[in-house]
């Protein structure tokens, strides 16, 4: 089965910086759209970032040019460049791909705080 493995969460001050990656095993990403989400207490995961199988890349309403999702389909993982995060950003971000690929990774935490 695929399994994605977040990682590179953290505590950050509102205004820095923060880059997420995930590793997949078990198939390659190279035919798959793959996705960033993220999901906060009492809420369903929404999604932050998108990158095609061509580079084509879409975001969140939310991110406000902010976020870069990146992708080495050689190396099989995905990334997320957050910049100049907001206490808002605070959530467990995740990685998998479209059509989703199940179980979910365990996320990695970004919290947000001055």
């Amino acid at each position: 089965q695929v399994q994605f493995v977040e990682s590179g969460g953290g505590l950050v001050q509102p205004g820095q910086s923060l880059k997420l990656n995930c590793v997949v095993s078990g198939d390659s990403i190279r035919g798959y759209e793959m996705v960033w989400y993220r999901q906060t207490p009492g809420n369903l995961r929404e999604s932050v970032a998108r990158i095609s199988t061509g580079g084509d890349r879409t975001y969140g309403d939310f991110v406000k040019n902010r976020f870069h999702i990146s992708r080495d389909n050689d190396e099989n993982t995905v990334s997320l460049q957050m910049v100049g995060v907001e206490v808002q950003d605070t959530a467990v971000y995740y990685c998998n791909r479209s059509p989703f690929a199940g179980p979910w990774g365990q996320g990695t935490q970004v919290t947000v705080s001055s």
